[in-house]
């Protein structure tokens, strides 16, 4: 009798699990929209700067490289559907995703994936979060500024656009991201 008990109670505790991880990452989704919408538009560029890209760091750093890439998967997904995610300065949908923010943001499923990848292998610590998120923002770059390139046809432009006024704000996302990581990736890992 207490073997069926004990079977029952591991199959309920597995089910639950099951039904947390969508919850997971629904969350982790909402809170790079709400990220994603805490911005400052630049008068020189039509990039924004925004916390978007912190979101998604901060997430894949967290929540490891499978939840971190559905999340911002599913973050996308509900941009490209219409709803109000993504920085307000753009003209929404579909639209936003292929303008000149368009890169960076087809790069975050991708840099959440690399950074929850890295910080996955590895004993956790600040340094092995802050590899995961160097690593991850050299990606996002890359994508935003060659997408940026291709509508300016200058790559000169395009780091003007999207990677010079955005430096000094990179470093300090980048930091801040591995840093708070490490305190919520103890609280997701078990889960």
């Amino acid at each position: 009798m207490s073997r069926a008990i004990s079977i029952h109670s591991e199959a309920s505790e597995r089910a639950l699990s099951l039904l947390k991880q969508p919850a997971i990452v629904i969350c982790a989704s909402a809170v790079i929209a709400v990220c994603a919408r805490l911005m400052i538009p630049l008068p020189f560029t039509p990039v924004p700067l925004t916390l978007a890209n912190f979101g998604v760091l901060l997430i894949g750093l967290t929540l490891g490289s499978r939840r971190g890439f559905a999340a911002a998967a599913l973050y996308l997904a509900w941009g490209a559907m219409g709803l109000p995610v993504f920085a307000s300065s753009g003209p929404g949908s579909i639209a936003q995703m292929l303008g000149p923010t368009g890169g960076y943001l087809w790069a975050y499923p991708v840099i959440a994936f690399l950074a929850g990848w890295i910080a996955e292998h590895g004993n956790a610590s600040f340094t092995r979060n802050l590899l995961g998120a160097i690593t991850a923002e050299v990606v996002l770059f890359a994508a935003g500024l060659s997408w940026l390139a291709i509508l300016t046809h200058s790559w000169q432009t395009a780091a003007s656009f999207g990677l010079y006024p955005f430096l000094f704000a990179e470093v300090s996302k980048v930091m801040l991201a591995a840093a708070f990581a490490l305190r919520l990736r103890r609280k997701f890992q078990a889960r």
